[in-house]
């Protein structure tokens, strides 16, 4: 039955409005008429006119493949993969809110939809837009590194670098993909030899960048890389890990430590060492810890211990904390001075290691210059502790053994950058040694001989125009002495091997840049007045002298993998990774 809204009177109902219509036209002739005249007046239905569902929502969507519509599914799928958003948010209630408030005609896409259609043609996008970029290379040099997420699911990460037309040096993280199968040196090598493949780069002189593990050697040498240049920063790691392993250094960092962990334990003791820094003028930083797999945390948990000290001392002596732990003290003075000594020899392999873990400066070639630079630094100084001497023993004779084979190809890396050799672990110290230097220069030499050989035949003005009039308003004009190279001089000689010779004399003659100048300019501004050296410089400077941007990775990956996704595919963590590390570059 059915209740009519005028009379109230209950009217027979069996699923049609036959009755219901009869009892209006009955009983309530007027209103009836009065509904077909208002139907005359009102206007016709226009299909551009949206009409809006009660609850705010919208009768007429937008169909899934208009303009607008993937205008915003590609919108959102950036946003999950660049803000590492889990895909269920796009099911979430307040996001479908937020989406139905900008555009209610937009019909919300589902989980599904995202994950098989909308991340993976973003993905083969981006991975085309890489490729064609890496095909325009000189030289690829990649680097490669393993880890374990929270599933105990195996990865392998590989970057790519290289410089680009504009003197800028780019990066790429082409993969990670799962790895089950035993970390060996020879399937590392098909793991590489598959990765090179995949993105067209075999043809590239390609070079690689790893730790120090043996598997890693041997997968450079099964894959038959050019090059294979183990990662400075994970062999200063392994230095200085050797100090921090001497018993006085040890049982000095347990001391320490034993402390922090307190303050960090006790919230009594955290909240009156809080208050202390301000009443003492001390910075109102928070103590620090060490972590196992990063030697430089031991550095900075002693720097902020003795940064903190009195704070901590004042903190200790107060009854509050004494009636909870009354046989921790603090550091003695011989401690305390032996701590200071510690942070101090530490300090260069600390700012090395901070210099070698940038990504948009050429690192390989700074590796031999710092690496003598940090030995003689490493020398013992007469009145130091036997402590002292201990540690700078062990990290100079570690570093002492590392690239032996390598010595000649670092220091003509270091040539290309003779613009920029400098003492990198303190600005302004000075040039780096001339034998360095001149064996760099030797080497150089050397390659680009063999360079011209490999072309014989070729114009010297074939792949770079040939040597023009530096512009008046170039910055660095002055820096060879503008009238040196002006007047539009025809070269001396006309065959590439004089040519080279002549530009190696004219480049050793040239000034050094200061410690804050990037090389990649200097040789955006000169590359025409050197093309053969140029085309060296790309192929050197291209090279990373460590692995931290595979290791940069884990982080991200920590983001992405977490306890609420921890079944994700390895294929989604592969394609997320991807494209948060390299939609920003597009």
């Amino acid at each position: 039955m059915a209740v009519c809204k005028l009379c109230h009177t209950n009217v027979k109902y069996s699923g049609n409005t036959t009755n219901l219509r009869s009892h209006l036209q009955r009983h309530h002739p007027d209103k009836v008429m009065l509904t077909q005249e208002l139907k005359k007046l009102r206007p016709r239905h226009d299909p551009k006119q949206t009409v809006l569902d009660s609850d705010g929502g919208c009768s007429h969507k937008f169909p899934s493949t208009s303009p607008r519509s993937q205008k915003i599914t590609e919108s959102i799928a950036y946003f999950i993969c660049q803000d590492l958003r889990p895909y269920s948010v796009v099911e979430n209630i307040g996001f479908r809110r937020m989406v139905n408030a900008m555009e209610p005609r937009y019909p919300v896409l589902s989980r599904q939809h995202l994950t098989k259609v909308c991340v993976p043609r973003l993905y083969a996008q981006t991975k085309a837009h890489v490729k064609a970029s890496l095909g325009k290379a000189e030289r690829v040099a990649l680097t490669c590194d393993g880890w374990t997420s929270r599933t105990t699911e195996a990865y392998v990460t590989i970057t790519a670098y290289f410089i680009n037309e504009e003197w800028e040096l780019v990066t790429y993280v082409l993969q990670t993909r799962d790895m089950p199968e035993s970390h060996t040196g020879h399937n590392l090598a098909e793991h590489l030899r598959k990765a090179l493949a995949e993105w067209e780069i075999t043809e590239k002189d390609p070079v690689i960048v790893t730790d120090n593990a043996s598997n890693m050697t041997i997968a450079a040498e099964e894959a038959a890389f050019t090059l294979h240049v183990k990662c400075y920063a994970h062999t200063l790691n392994l230095a200085a890990q050797r100090a921090l392993k001497i018993t006085a250094v040890a049982r000095l960092l347990g001391r320490v430590r034993r402390i922090v962990n307190f303050f960090r334990r006790s919230t009594t003791a955290n909240h009156m060492l809080k208050k202390k820094p301000r009443l003492l003028q001390l910075p109102e930083h928070k103590l620090m810890t060490d972590v196992v797999t990063r030697w430089n945390s031991a550095h900075d948990m002693l720097e902020r211990f003795l940064e903190q000290q009195p704070a901590i001392c004042a903190a200790l002596l107060s009854s509050e904390v004494r009636k909870t732990e009354k046989d921790l003290c603090t550091l003695t003075e011989s401690d305390v001075t032996t701590a200071e000594e510690v942070v101090s020899a530490l300090k260069p392999m600390k700012e090395a290691t901070q210099y070698m873990s940038k990504e948009k400066t050429p690192t390989l070639s700074v590796i031999a210059p710092l690496q003598d630079t940090l030995i003689n630094g490493l020398k013992p100084i007469e009145g130091e502790s036997a402590v002292i001497k201990e540690m700078k023993a062990a990290m100079s004779g570690d570093l002492q053994k590392r690239y032996i084979d390598l010595r000649a190809t670092l220091h003509a890396c270091s040539a290309v950058l003779k613009l920029s050799l400098w003492s990198v672990v303190e600005e302004g110290t000075g040039k780096c040694n001339g034998s360095a230097d001149d064996e760099g220069m030797a080497s150089e030499e050397e390659t680009v001989d063999d360079g011209v050989r490999f072309k014989e035949g070729e114009s010297s003005q074939g792949q770079h125009p040939p040597p023009r009039n530096p512009k008046p308003s170039c910055p660095l004009a002055a820096l060879l002495g503008g009238e040196r190279y002006g007047g539009g001089a025809q070269p001396k000689t006309n065959t590439q091997e004089n040519q080279a010779k002549e530009q190696m004399t004219r480049y050793k003659e040239a000034d050094l840049l200061e410690v804050k100048e990037d090389p990649l300019v200097w040789w955006k501004e000169h590359q025409y007045e050197y093309p053969l050296l140029s085309h060296l410089a790309k192929r050197y400077l291209c090279i990373p002298g460590t692995s931290v941007s595979s290791e940069r990775v884990f982080s991200t990956a920590g983001d992405i993998i977490t306890a609420q996704r921890s079944a994700l595919l390895p294929d989604h963590v592969d394609q997320i990774i991807f494209l948060n590390k390299n939609l920003k570059r597009m």
